[in-house]
């Protein structure tokens, strides 16, 4: 009796297969990246004038190769730093803000169009606190400006609503409701309580 040989699977096509499974994962996988720290940097200005600013309007944070907080000459833990910050930025020195509610405490800042965060870490500071100062910075920033827009909202017909909720509705396409009149409102409050952060890297 003749031995039967065994029927062989035909593999020709497996490379293609393969090579098609490849083309499929890589256009429908998506990759993350990214987003960094989102700065805007100020427009250049004609004038070649030097700004000058007092001292008393600009709050110093410095991060040494350690990681540890100096605030105004004074060691600070970074729980701290987002009290401090907002408490200088609302101070109202000067008593020209009418929003404010700050100490008015004269050697402070003038109020929150004139004072400047000023951050200056070494090379050898760690990423890690790095961030961490930079979101309890931004932190103070948006509790000023969420208190502004709880305040303002709705007398502008957008009550009961905070600054981050608004830019988060803004940005929505599914928010309905009037854009334009929520941009402007945006707007105010990024006009009334500017960030102005400057970076040093010693």
């Amino acid at each position: 009796m003749a031995k039967r040989s065994a029927p062989e699977v035909n593999a020709g096509s497996m490379a293609d297969i393969a090579f098609l499974l490849l083309i499929f994962f890589l256009v429908t996988t998506t990759i993350e990246k990214d987003s960094g720290i989102n700065r805007k940097l100020p427009p250049m200005e004609e004038s070649e004038e030097d700004v000058i600013i007092k001292q008393k309007n600009i709050f110093t944070i410095l991060i040494n190769g350690r990681d540890e907080l100096l605030v105004e000459d004074e060691r600070m833990e970074i729980k701290n730093l987002r009290k401090a910050a907002a408490e200088f930025l609302d101070n109202n020195g000067d008593g020209s803000c009418s929003y404010c509610k700050g100490k008015r405490d004269p050697s402070s800042s003038d109020n929150p169009d004139k004072a400047v965060i000023s951050l200056k870490n070494q090379r050898e500071t760690s990423y890690a606190a790095y961030i961490a100062v930079q979101n309890e910075v931004v932190a103070a920033y948006n509790e000023l400006r969420n208190r502004r827009a709880l305040e303002i909202g709705p007398q502008r017909g957008f009550p009961g609503m905070d600054f981050i909720k608004m830019q988060d509705n803004y940005k929505d396409a599914r928010w309905i409701g009037n854009k334009e009149k929520l941009k402007e409102v945006i707007d105010q409050i990024k006009e009334e309580i500017p960030q102005k952060f400057s970076e040093v890297i010693e």
